[in-house]
């Protein structure tokens, strides 16, 4: 399926620009509406015929999926509109808006499916079978399938949260519809009336997934961790230009799916030529950005190289910070020389969350005495966003 959605693109377009995300997205939408549509009709017509609860809750969901689908259409439209006054960065976060919305559709359905199996369960009716409405059922849990594929592959490859919730809604709505399929052979071959049970069973898939959806997409709008991968392919490009000895304070800012703002620290030699280095800074800015579709901004960071007890100190300390197991770094190493002892003034990185800094001080200390009895320590930390 991921080879179909790849399809989708024409001749030399790329999933990351904006038109063709407004395509696929638009065409994602489309399609997830109109076999939503057409699953909640056909349900509600066998619901009616077989008086099934758990048939007619399916039917209901369907219509939220339906709901949900125009929901991401409209925020995806929303979000291409331009840059204005008002909306510097543009308005992207619109789609995650459209997410969100999704999300809380998937969790008022599956508060309302809840109700209607537990009346089900206190007052059970007895359930019509019929070999045409249970192949109707059969074929849409084949339709939903179809669908979860269709939209987790179109979803991934333009990164649309509306699409991806939608997979997953898909999903938990196979699960679903195959519990009334239980239900109604339960009742038929061995008059067993599990309906209620199975409407509530779907209720449990719709609140799970509906939960997921929300979570999800508030962490990312409360700038929650995201894309790891471009934060380490930006850093994998930068230490390829000549010159660039190190990175560090690396912070990507998200204004929405394929709408993001990086920043980075790049160390280089303190006694190059400035000329030479900021041409190689714009350079990377310039080449990086374009690869990555992304804006970059980097701060030439001079560091000092070539004294022997600077790099000594450097790199034991440095050694010593790996030891620690716990994803530490240490950069912007300089010395300080006084009459009576040396500052040692520098950064250490340390993992988001982290927060015995009191501790790992005492200890990067008692390492820089072990180098020379003279030396103090200034240390300044920096938060790793991106590990």
């Amino acid at each position: 399926m991921q080879n179909l959605a790849m399809k989708l693109l024409r001749k030399g377009e790329s999933p990351t620009d904006q038109p063709v995300r407004k395509r696929l997205g638009t065409l994602g939408s489309a399609v997830g509406v109109g076999v939503n549509a057409i699953l909640a009709l056909g349900k509600l017509l066998i619901g009616s015929l077989t008086g099934s609860v758990a048939v007619t809750a399916d039917a209901i969901n369907n219509l939220s999926d339906a709901a949900g689908s125009v929901v991401s259409l409209v925020s995806m439209r929303l979000a291409q509109k331009p840059v204005d006054k008002e909306h510097p960065f543009g308005h992207g976060r619109m789609e995650y808006l459209g997410a969100l919305a999704v999300g809380v559709l998937i969790l008022v359905m599956g508060v309302e499916t809840f109700t209607s199996g537990v009346k089900s369960i206190l007052h059970p009716t007895e359930i019509a079978f019929g070999w045409v409405p249970f192949w109707l059922l059969v074929a849409s849990i084949l339709m939903k399938g179809g669908l979860f594929l269709f939209y987790n592959a179109v979803g991934k490859l333009i990164d649309f949260p509306s699409l991806i919730a939608a997979a997953k809604d898909s999903l938990s709505d196979m699960l679903a519809t195959s519990a009334v399929v239980m239900s109604m052979i339960a009742a038929h071959g061995f008059g067993i009336p599990i309906d209620g049970w199975m409407g509530v069973a779907v209720s449990l898939l719709v609140l799970k997934a509906g939960f997921e959806v929300v979570r999800e997409t508030v962490d990312s709008l409360m700038g929650g961790r995201k894309n790891p991968e471009l934060g380490k392919e930006i850093i994998s490009r930068l230490m390829k230009y000549e010159h660039i000895l190190g990175t560090h304070d690396l912070l990507i800012h998200d204004y929405g799916p394929g709408r993001c703002i990086a920043s980075i620290h790049a160390e280089v030699p303190a006694d190059g030529d400035i000329l030479v280095l900021h041409e190689i800074i714009d350079q990377a800015e310039h080449e990086i950005g374009e690869e990555l579709n992304i804006p970059l901004c980097i701060h030439m960071d001079p560091v000092v190289t070539g004294d022997e007890k600077t790099d000594e100190a450097h790199a034991r300390l440095s050694e010593f910070l790996r030891g620690l197991d716990g994803g530490f770094m240490l950069h912007d190493l300089r010395m300080v020389p006084g009459e009576n002892r040396t500052n040692l003034v520098f950064d250490v990185v340390i993992p988001a969350g982290f927060t015995d800094t009191q501790t790992l001080t005492e200890k990067i200390c008692a390492a820089a005495k072990e180098i020379d009895p003279r030396y103090e320590c200034v240390i300044h930390y920096d938060i790793d966003y991106y590990h």
